[in-house]
Parts: structure tokens; C-alpha cells; sequence
């Protein structure tokens, strides 16, 4: 008996996978018209069902502005429509948002739309026909994943796990199988990967894949943070065997090479608890009452050499990173605290700009060289401004000229047009355990300015030392440049601080730079003064590394480089070497490669920054957590659709009032007032403006305050 064959069953796609494939097919044939039939057998496809998903798909593509019918029954693509690749943006409470180059215009995506797409992917988008002001979308594919990695709390069931993501742009759970959950623990903080999101599922399948500790301990809640940047918290065994293998003595034939800086006074100044010294200023009365002012950094990259392990490591993290109790640094600690340092009375290697300059901190000349340096003195920037401030003490001498040398140029950058920038830095007092006692605005005073200055010059010296070097033919350099002020933006600074009786002037370079400072200045003991920074940062662009040099718009300089901190930073490396390079007379360096280090290396700072301000948030959570209930003055610092951000005056705290708890009235966000104004009686909350609020909430997962105002009587 001969058996019957099994008839071969059709490919099973669902509804969202037909439609793509319709898309597709539309796209590779835009000049022509079909019928759903004529798709269907296109496409190869089997069984009454999926004829009809066909039907539907191009009904619906019809109605979205896709396709467009050209006569009953037959369908085309629509040219009016576009595909676009971009970069998603989810936003709270609002439709997300496709933000690309080759667009100007912004392009919304509602949930329904997105299709799996999660903030930052790269996405593929079909721009419908523009039915309405606003253009909309469908993402049709995630051409590159923004990340791979998710941090959160695993929550443990008998016969599943679910993992609650962090981060609120990832709106959602991750489904963790019995058997992808590894060790972790119920309550555990974790680290979680997406393996599997079938397309008709609104959760994807994840897998546990690294576990951090139990959610709120306090290294945990550390790791978490730079997990959730995907920035490193600990060095491979490879990595640490490499820098152990290094030796501490220095080999009397290098020794030979170099500018002998050993008698002369040096020393460092940096943080009380620093243990990373990158720099060190020497100084010395020349015979022609002249000043010899030296400014010598660490020679990492005598130590740190092209392909080994240790220089991918330390190009991979690009930068140390300092959070509220610790610094994850660059590179192993047997370099940054140990070989590397300018520790006193060790000998070091450094590469050096020393100076020649008369009392009027005018620059006579200058030379760059590696050098040899033994220095005299740790201090802290309390003990230099002590100097300072009485005139006594070893180096008070010293300490005096330098700090006068070191105002004048200060006087004369910003004369130049240098704008002074000087936020308040949040610090915490933590006990051991790394819970916060109190909290604290670090200030800037006369030694911290000191060091600045002198950095700066050092920095721009060498930047303007590649023209030289240069005679004619640019050489590739890596330059940290700072574009000029958004013109929007600065409109917008200029309107809100008329409220405070300042005039932003927006004419030109000059005049933008001496309104901003007189500001600044102005409101330096105004209860507004640190919103008024803020905001003023947020009108500039971010400083970036690039090798195309556009100058350095906020400190006003035409060549600026970034020289003086190998240890933490490895664009300093790159600076270093090239700069040895071309000393030397090397060739020019290829600049495509280089770019392209300088574009990785300004990503990861971002992300540290991003990291410290997180941690930041987290502790002043925390903090405040201790304090629920009491009353505080504030500023109202933020205003959106959905409330208003209170910064507490005396810790920097901030929290969010939301609409919801102003009972009053009905309140509506003025995007143009930059307030929320009640919709009855007109009682106006704007930017700025003084209040008293209470703690209402402090979500530690969230890193999110809540507070309520207390209203006049």
C-alpha cells in the first residue's frame, strides 16, 4: 500500500510579519499596482488566512498613507510616504519621537507604532503621507540595538521570574524563565538580557546575566549605576597583571633624556583625599627677576604603550569616573595612584610646558620637554589657600606670586571673553556604610583657581604649538572644542532672566560673554544664582573632543587642547603622543582614525557624566528619605506638563511637585511663560520663583523625589 505524503503546511507568520512583507514588496515595486491576489502569490504564501491578512494589511497600509489605491481593488506604493533611519526617542507622556540628520523635522511614533523599538535604537521608519501638522511613523526595523544590557530587581515567583528594569525608558518587564535566572535571589539587583521578543508578545524573554547584590545595599545601588551606563567597575585579571608587570624604578638611561627638575621647588595641590596627582607646578626666580613656572604631568604613556592590553583598556573607559564615594578610574591602580603619580619625594617621569614670565604674568617664552620631577609637598587645597589667604607657612612666598600670577590671566581670559562658568559641586558626608549624614556645595576659592589657570595655559600652549610644528601643513591633533551658543536657546535664557532685571546681550561674541559674566556675577548671593548657571550652561553646546578645531567658545580660545590629566582621560594620551610624535618630526597622523577615537572618547564622557550625576540623585534621595515630612525652601528650577521641580536651597535636593497635588485649580503648563499658570484663578508658579515645600516621597529606585508646596495663608 502505497502511503499517502502529508500535504507540506505553510509557513506560519502572524499579522505584524505579513504586513512588513507587503511593505517590503510595495517598496522593491513602486511603479506598479497590485491586487491582494497578485501580493499573496508574490509573496509565495499559503492558505485562505494568510490571503486575508494580505487584504488586511493593505487596507490598513491604505489607510495609514502606505499605499494608495489606484483603482478599486489595486494597490501601489505611496510616494508621498518616506523610510527613514534615525534614532528613537521615547518620551514620558508622550508620543515617542524619531530624531535624525537628514530630516529637520520631528517625526512622532505612537506606542502602537514602535514595535519593539526601545529609546536610542537606530530604526528604520515609513514616514506616512502627511495627514495632519505633524508628520507620524512606523517603525518597520531595528537596524541596531542602543543597548543590550538592562539593570534592575528581579522579582521571584514559584514558577517564573519577572525583571522591573530601572531606567523609566524601559517601559518594560523582562519575562526571566526558572532556568535563566542563574543565582540571583529574590530582591536581588541585577543585570538583564533580552534574548527572544516574539512579535505579537508586549514582554521580551530576558536572561539573568550578572548579579550585583541585594537591592538598596549601597554597592549594589553603585554598580547599578554604572551598569545601567554600561560603564566598567572592576579591571580583568589580564589587565592587572599587565600594570603589576611594570616596574616603579626608573632606569638611569632614561633618566639621561631628560630635563632634570629634581632641585627645583615642586609640588602638588589637589583634593584632601586625592590619590591620582596628574600634575605639579614648580617655581623658580630666574636671574633676570623673571619666573620660571613649570607645569609638569604625569608621563603615562612612557608606561602606557600602543596595543598592549593596558592602552585598550584605557581607551575602551576613556575616563575615570567619579561618583559620591568612589573613583572608578581609567586606569589599574598601580598607575593612577602608584607609578604614575606625582607622589612627594618620588622620582617621576613627566612630560612638561615651563614658562618664563615677568610679574605681570605676561609670557615671555616657553619650551615643552620630557622631564624628571621630585616634589616637595602634597597639599590640599586648604593648606594652598591658607598660604594665601595669611601669607604663612614653607611655601606662602611661593604660593602668594603664583596665586597673583594666576589672577591676572584669570582677569585677562575673561576680558578676553572667556564666560565664567562656576557651578556649585554637590558633596555628601557618608558614613562608612555609605549613607549620607549631610550634604554640602564644594567652593571654588583662590588655590582651586590657581591650578585652573595655569592647566589652561598649558593646555592652550601646547594646542598653539601644533601650528608651529605644523609650518604650513596641518598636522591631526586632538583639540577639545566647544561650539557657539544655540541662538534659540540663548533667546530663551535672555527671556527668563529679564524677570531678574538682566539683559542678555546676543549681538555678538563679545557682548554675549560680558552679559553673561556681569549676570553671573550679580547674582552670586541671590538665591537664584545657581538656576541662573544652570540655565546658562544648558544655552551653550557641549564640549567635545574633535580634530577639527572650531576654538573653544566659553573660554574664548582659538586653540585649546586637553594635556594636563593623562592619568583620568585618555585624550591627554592621545595628546601626548602625538605631541612626542611631532617633536620628534613625525609625519602627520591619519585623521579619520583619530576622529574616531575623539567621537568614542567624548561618548564615554557623557555616560561618566551621566553616572555622577545619577549617583548624585541617588544620595540626595536617600538623604532626603530621612527628612520626609519636614519643610524646606526652595526655587522652582523645572517646569513641564506634568508639574514643577523644586531645587531645595539649602542642599541642591530636587523634587517634583506634580499637577496632580496642586488641588487649587486646574493647572496648564505655559511652555512660552515657563510656568504652569491655574486655569480659574491665574495663580502663576513660574521659573525661578521662590517656594516652601514638604517631602512627600523619596523613591530610591526611581532616584525621584516628591514634594508638596505649602501655600500662603
Amino acid at each position: 500500500m502505497v502511503k499517502k505524503k502529508k500535504k507540506k503546511k505553510g509557513k506560519s507568520f502572524n499579522k505584524r510579519q505579513i504586513k512588513n512583507m507587503v511593505v517590503q514588496f510595495l517598496e522593491d515595486n513602486p511603479n506598479k499596482s497590485f491586487n491582494y491576489k497578485q501580493v499573496w502569490k508574490a509573496l509565495r504564501l499559503t492558505g485562505q488566512d494568510k490571503r486575508i491578512l494580505v487584504n488586511k494589511a493593505l487596507d490598513d497600509l491604505t489607510n495609514e498613507g502606505m499605499a494608495k489605491m489606484t483603482k478599486r481593488g489595486s494597490y501601489k506604493l505611496n510616494k508621498a510616504g518616506a523610510y527613514i533611519t534615525g534614532r528613537i526617542q521615547l518620551n514620558r507622556k508622550r508620543p515617542a519621537t524619531l530624531i535624525s540628520e537628514d530630516i529637520g523635522e520631528e517625526i512622532m511614533i505612537s506606542q502602537g507604532n514602535l514595535n519593539h523599538a526601545l529609546h536610542n535604537d537606530i530604526v528604520k521608519v515609513f514616514i506616512y503621507a502627511r495627514k495632519r501638522k505633524i508628520s507620524e511613523g512606523e517603525v518597520i526595523e531595528i537596524v541596531e540595538r542602543a543597548k543590550e544590557q538592562f539593570v534592575g530587581i528581579l522579582k521571584v515567583s514559584k514558577h517564573y521570574a519577572f525583571f522591573i528594569p530601572d531606567s523609566p525608558q524601559m517601559p518594560y518587564d523582562i519575562f526571566i524563565p526558572p532556568a535563566s535566572i542563574g543565582e540571583a535571589r529574590d530582591n536581588d539587583k541585577v543585570v538583564a538580557t533580552i534574548k527572544e521578543w516574539p512579535a505579537e508578545a508586549k514582554n521580551p524573554v530576558g536572561k539573568i546575566v550578572e548579579v550585583l547584590g541585594q537591592a538598596g545595599e549601597h554597592n549594589a545601588e553603585m554598580h547599578a549605576i554604572l551598569a545601567e551606563f554600561e560603564l566598567p567597575f572592576k579591571f580583568s585579571d589580564k589587565v592587572l597583571e599587565q600594570a603589576e608587570k611594570i616596574p616603579d624604578v626608573i632606569d638611569a638611561s632614561e633618566i639621561k633624556k631628560r630635563t632634570d627638575f629634581r632641585d627645583v621647588l615642586t609640588f602638588t595641590i589637589d583634593p584632601a583625599d586625592a590619590k591620582d596627582f596628574d600634575d605639579a607646578i614648580s617655581i623658580k626666580r630666574l636671574k633676570n627677576n623673571h619666573w620660571e613656572v613649570g607645569v609638569h604631568i604625569a608621563d603615562v604613556t612612557h608606561y602606557v604603550t600602543p596595543g598592549t592590553v593596558l592602552d585598550k583598556e584605557g581607551y575602551d573607559r576613556a575616563t575615570s569616573i567619579y561618583l559620591v564615594d568612589r573613583v572608578v578610574p581609567m586606569l589599574p591602580e598601580r598607575l593612577s595612584n602608584g607609578v604614575c603619580s606625582l607622589r612627594p619625594n618620588e622620582d617621576k617621569l613627566c612630560f612638561a610646558v615651563v614658562f618664563e614670565m615677568d610679574d605681570e604674568a605676561n609670557v615671555l617664552k616657553y619650551y615643552i620637554d620630557r622631564t624628571i620631577i621630585n616634589s616637595d609637598h602634597r597639599l590640599a587645597y586648604e593648606d594652598a589657600q591658607e598660604m594665601i589667604e595669611t601669607g604663612e607657612g614653607k611655601l606662602a612666598n611661593e604660593m602668594v606670586k603664583l596665586n597673583d600670577l594666576a589672577q591676572i590671566l584669570r582677569k585677562q581670559r575673561y576680558k578676553e571673553g572667556s564666560i565664567n562658568f562656576e557651578r556649585k559641586e554637590v558633596k555628601f558626608n557618608l558614613k562608612d556604610d555609605g549613607t549620607p549624614t549631610g550634604v554640602y556645595f564644594k567652593i571654588s576659592k583662590e588655590a582651586n583657581q590657581l591650578i585652573e589657570e595655569f592647566m589652561l595655559l598649558a593646555n592652550r600652549t601646547v594646542a598653539n604649538h601644533i601650528k608651529v610644528l605644523s609650518q604650513g601643513r596641518k598636522k591631526a591633533f586632538v583639540y577639545r572644542i566647544h561650539d557657539k551658543p544655540n541662538p534659540e536657546k540663548l533667546q530663551h535664557l535672555s527671556r527668563f532672566v529679564k524677570r531678574f532685571g538682566y539683559q542678555v546681550e546676543t549681538d555678538s561674541k563679545s557682548k554675549i560673554a560680558k552679559s553673561l559674566n556681569n549676570m553671573i556675577d550679580d547674582a552670586k548671593d541671590k538665591p537664584y544664582r545657581h538656576l541662573i548657571e544652570v540655565l546658562s550652561v544648558r544655552s551653550m553646546a557641549k564640549a567635545v573632543y574633535s580634530t577639527f578645531n572650531i576654538g573653544h567658545y566659553g573660554l574664548a580660545f582659538d586653540y585649546y587642547t586637553h594635556f594636563t590629566s593623562p592619568i583620568r582621560r585618555y585624550p591627554d594620551m592621545m595628546v601626548h603622543r602625538l605631541l612626542a610624535d611631532y617633536l620628534d618630526g613625525a609625519k602627520s597622523y591619519p585623521i579619520q582614525k583619530l576622529e574616531d577615537r575623539c567621537d568614542h572618547c567624548s561618548d564615554m564622557e557623557q555616560k561618566a557624566v551621566a553616572a555622577e550625576r545619577a549617583s548624585i540623585k541617588y544620595k540626595q534621595v536617600e538623604f532626603m528619605r530621612d527628612h520626609m515630612g519636614e519643610e524646606f525652601d526652595g526655587i522652582i528650577s523645572g517646569v513641564t506638563n506634568w508639574g514643577m521641580y523644586v531645587e531645595v536651597s539649602e542642599n541642591g535636593c530636587e523634587g517634583l511637585v506634580s499637577l496632580q497635588s496642586l488641588d487649587d485649580d486646574y493647572y496648564i503648563f505655559d511652555e512660552e511663560e515657563m510656568a504652569i499658570i491655574g486655569n480659574q484663578h491665574k495663580r502663576k508658579y513660574q521659573l525661578g520663583d521662590e517656594v516652601r515645600i514638604q517631602v512627600a516621597g523619596a523613591n530610591l529606585l526611581k532616584k525621584q523625589l516628591d514634594f508638596e508646596l505649602i501655600r500662603e495663608e
